[in-house]
């Protein structure tokens, strides 16, 4: 196995800019005009996209976005229509589609286990390689080791839980030492505790190794834990590439700050700009943004995460806080989000989503008409237009 010096989660996040992060250095993997047709309609359209070796890039979206028929594609399972992938500098076409893909391995959302042991199902893909037995043999053994099932490997795979499995198909696809791993929401047909203990080795390996992989979700949690980037895809097109903490927080439209749970997003006029913040109006209120370049005047769409602003019982008087954002309102209704509470509260003419724990509603004694005061920080805020 190549082992790689760790890699760090924040390392390569260099300053993006508001759509997207383009890849430094030569990718190891380039689209160039792709497009994948299917009874005379465009499934996905991607004019560009690059992957850097070593990084992990998590494609996510909704269902029917497109993103298992762009990732066999991009593992030359599905030809497009138009356009071309580039290799290490090289175009893959036919005379080099073979060599691509023995250079490639895919771990898809249901495993496809042989009807034989796990140790047996670990080394298929090295015998196809024609590696010697004894080398084999080391790699079935430091993979099984790896992955936690070494105590499985004389178990038929038909008797294996559905994370067992899991394991066994990422063990065999990381025995091939692939240049590329292709992950095809490798999660979703797990439950909670197996997904997330999963969800944390995987992390943990990837880091470990420097594999580079891309991945497909509808998981926005799975992206966030994962991602050194993420490419937001809507309707077979990809709106924005980015490190996960821009995407999570600037998204680049309303629809892709729909998807990635930015439930705040208010129309907003720019009135003014200074020092590096940009007041907006939204109703009689005026927020301030840090922003730049923003002429007075300007219709926009104010963005902030519930998570982002902060809930105070009352309206008497504004708490010690660095926030330069405060407004008053009154709950309008609140509503369970597992372990916490999201509440949605009236300012005035405009409504603010608020998430909470249920302990600070019950505490605060939140219900429908308490007086309120929310806060957020300029930082926390987001202009798109």
């Amino acid at each position: 196995m190549r082992l790689l010096p760790k890699r760090s989660r924040t390392a390569k996040h260099k300053p993006p800019s508001a759509r997207s992060l383009p890849v430094q250095g030569d990718p190891l993997l380039s689209i160039e005009g792709l497009r994948v047709v299917e009874g005379g309609r465009t499934l996905v359209e991607v004019p560009s996209l690059d992957v850097a070796a070593g990084e992990t890039l998590v494609i996510v979206g909704p269902n029917g976005a497109g993103k298992s028929t762009l990732l066999y594609a991009l593992a030359g399972l599905r030809p497009p229509a138009t356009g071309r992938l580039v290799f290490r500098g090289e175009p893959v076409s036919p005379p080099t589609a073979l060599w691509y893909r023995r250079r490639l391995a895919v771990v898809m959302q249901a495993p496809l286990l042989l009807d034989t042991s796990v140790a047996r199902n670990v080394e298929v893909g090295l015998i196809f390689r024609r590696l010697s037995r004894a080398e084999r043999r080391a790699r079935v053994e430091r993979w099984l080791r790896r992955l936690g099932i070494a105590h499985l490997r004389d178990r038929p795979a038909h008797a294996l839980s559905g994370g067992e499995a899991q394991r066994v198909a990422l063990a065999r696809a990381l025995a091939t030492e692939p240049d590329l791993l292709f992950l095809d929401e490798p999660f979703a047909a797990l439950d909670t505790p197996t997904r997330q203990r999963l969800l944390d080795e995987l992390f943990e390996l990837l880091r470990e190794t420097g594999q580079t992989t891309i991945m497909v979700t509808h998981d926005r949690n799975e992206a966030l834990v994962l991602a050194d980037r993420v490419a937001v895809m809507l309707a077979g097109r990809i709106r924005q590439v980015d490190v996960p903490e821009r995407v999570f927080t600037r998204p680049a439209d309303e629809e892709v700050a729909a998807f990635v749970g930015v439930e705040n997003v208010l129309d907003a006029t720019v009135v003014g700009e200074a020092e590096g913040l940009v007041s907006v109006r939204v109703g009689h209120t005026i927020f301030q943004v840090a922003a730049t370049g923003y002429t007075v005047g300007r219709r926009v769409r104010l963005a902030v995460r519930p998570e982002d602003i902060t809930l105070w019982p009352g309206t008497t008087a504004l708490p010690p806080s660095t926030a330069r954002n405060a407004v008053q309102g009154h709950v309008a209704r609140w509503t369970p989000a597992g372990f916490n509470v999201r509440v949605t509260v009236n300012c005035d003419g405009f409504d603010l989503v608020v998430l909470i724990t249920r302990r600070s509603r019950e505490e605060f004694g939140l219900e429908p008409g308490t007086p309120v005061l929310l806060t957020f920080k300029a930082t926390a805020a987001h202009l798109i237009g």
